[in-house]
């Protein structure tokens, strides 16, 4: 899968489940590129959310609540994600 596309899918699906005020979706595979575990196609991604709904949970809930929403591009195309919740 093309970065621009996956980017466009996980902000499809936050939006749709999670209340956000702002979401940020970041493409940071470029400062991996040349760890003994890169893989191509697979990508490392930084979020910003901004969402009142998440702050009301602890931040490991609201961490696996995007784990769950996620699952399936987690597995095939994300090696790496980093959950900032505002």
């Amino acid at each position: 899968m093309e970065i621009n596309k996956l980017i466009l899918i996980v902000r499809e699906k936050l939006e749709k489940n999670i209340k956000t005020e702002s979401l940020i979706v970041e493409d940071k595979t470029f400062l991996h590129k040349n760890h003994s575990t890169h893989k191509m196609g697979k990508y490392h991604l930084k979020l910003t959310v901004e969402s009142t709904e998440l702050k009301k949970f602890n931040k490991i809930t609201a961490t696996k609540k995007i784990y769950k929403i996620l699952d399936n591009e987690l597995k095939y195309y994300i090696h790496s994600i980093q959950i900032l919740i505002i």
